[in-house]
């Protein structure tokens, strides 16, 4: 084995025993699933944005609520603000930080949920979108990653996943923490 896989192989080890043994993590999960529960079940959506992977871990998560997840059952309302056509032209009117917030102003009603990943926890756009959702009275969850940067004072839950330096790592855990969501919702609400 390279030294290199190796490196790599024990970083991941060290930070998934990290991961499984953080208790508050584990209860940030359960508690931002029964968030998410309560607004699907009384007719309210799921908003997700991020930036780079995490623009595909937010479409992932939307695409996993209103597609499905391992088993067959009815379409659950989430969106992920990730249309190339709206983003680009928010981003060529108004600039690229407003981009997210747009959408949270265009799509967010009371009683929403938006989901806002960042690994550093301090994207501008990210932010911003967090501050139109508590403005229009949506529930922020937060997904970040070591000390969460300025997400966590930006969402009513943030969680944050153990990481070394390196985003690849957080992102790792946040499918993880997605899938974690999908199983919970689905059971929660009986599906």
């Amino acid at each position: 084995m390279s030294t290199v896989l190796h490196s790599e192989i024990e970083q991941m080890r060290r930070l998934e025993l990290a991961f499984y043994e953080d208790q508050v993590l584990m209860d940030h999960i359960e508690k931002a699933a029964g968030i998410m529960a309560t607004a699907l079940e009384a007719g309210h959506k799921i908003i997700c944005c991020g930036n780079g992977g995490s623009m595909s871990d937010a479409m992932h998560m939307a695409e996993e609520l209103s597609g499905r997840y391992r088993s067959k059952r009815k379409a659950l309302a989430a969106i992920a603000l990730s249309d190339p056509g709206f983003l680009t032209c928010a981003a060529n009117d108004m600039g690229y930080d407003t981009v997210f917030e747009r959408g949270v102003e265009a799509l967010g009603k009371p009683g929403d949920v938006l989901i806002a990943i960042s690994t550093s926890g301090n994207s501008p756009n990210i932010l911003k979108a967090c501050q139109k959702a508590h403005h229009n009275s949506l529930k922020v969850i937060g997904l970040s990653s070591s000390t969460g940067g300025l997400l966590p004072s930006y969402a009513d839950l943030c969680l944050l996943v153990p990481t070394e330096g390196f985003a690849d790592r957080a992102q790792e855990f946040h499918i993880r923490i997605i899938h974690l969501w999908i199983a919970l919702i689905e059971h929660k609400l009986k599906l």
